[in-house]
């Protein structure tokens, strides 16, 4: 059965097996209770990726397919997922996935569709202290603005809550090439693991509007873009000639405190 790539559904599968052993190899969350993780994949297309995190035998691994066409075809090459009901046809965004999964699902793997893979990182926000680790390929522009730091360039909305949350690591270049078909664009793999955080020490729907608030206007002095919430107090004199890609995650939990 052959599988024709949707460019509606912005599928672009992996054809090289030595990177995608290697995505699977850079699974490294184990867990404390003696029992095997679930590893969730999202988007495994024909299965590329799925024929090595299933060999590993230190995780419980199910799958999740928008397509139909993908769907029946993992569910003829991968009886075993199939046979256990853990090739789920459904759409990331959109499903429950506590009623889908177990109470814990520590670990997301998958070559993200690049036109989504923004609001797949908010998504595994909504579920921070579930999702211990997440392995994961897409464009090479926002693997760099997730991986950067405060100070670059590609710094952002989606840096910062991802870095208040999780460490970050950007592995391994992937080029174009290596895909059928190829995407205009050329690719990357980053491994997030959940740090010790908690909570923030901060009023949380007030960062997350300070942060957009102050990126939509990333050309602009703090002083300028968050002028409506500033009270010339002394806490938050260091932050009003600054950029918002100047400040850390540190920096934006202070500032929202001082406006607090």
């Amino acid at each position: 059965m052959y599988v024709k790539p949707k460019k509606n559904l912005g599928q672009h599968f992996l054809t090289d097996l030595n990177i995608a052993k290697r995505i699977a190899d850079s699974i490294t969350y184990t867990s404390t209770d003696g029992n095997k993780p679930v590893c969730l994949e999202i988007g495994p297309g024909t299965g590329v990726l799925t024929q090595f995190l299933i060999n590993r035998s230190d995780i419980d691994l199910s799958v999740i397919e928008i397509d139909r066409e993908s769907v029946e075809y993992l569910c003829a090459n991968f009886p075993t997922l199939y046979n256990e009901n853990r090739i789920i046809g459904g759409d990331f965004l959109k499903v429950n996935l506590n009623e889908l999964l177990p109470k814990s699902f520590p670990i997301i793997c998958g070559n993200f569709p690049y036109n989504i893979s923004s609001q797949i990182f908010f998504k595994i926000l909504d579920h921070k202290n579930q999702v211990r680790e997440v392995v994961c390929m897409l464009q090479r522009e926002v693997a760099e603005r997730i991986a950067n730091g405060p100070g670059t360039k590609e710094y952002g909305i989606l840096s910062v809550f991802l870095q208040a949350y999780y460490d970050i690591e950007y592995l391994f270049g992937v080029d174009r090439s290596k895909f059928n078909p190829p995407p205009k664009v050329q690719s990357a793999v980053i491994r997030l693991k959940r740090n010790g955080r908690q909570n923030l020490p901060c009023d949380e729907a007030l960062f997350r509007r300070i942060v957009k608030e102050s990126f939509g206007m990333r050309r602009k002095m703090l002083r300028n873009s968050l002028s409506q919430h500033l009270n010339g107090s002394a806490a938050q004199e260091r932050f009003l000639t600054l950029r918002p890609e100047q400040l850390s995650v540190e920096d934006f939990v202070e500032l929202t405190n001082s406006i607090s």
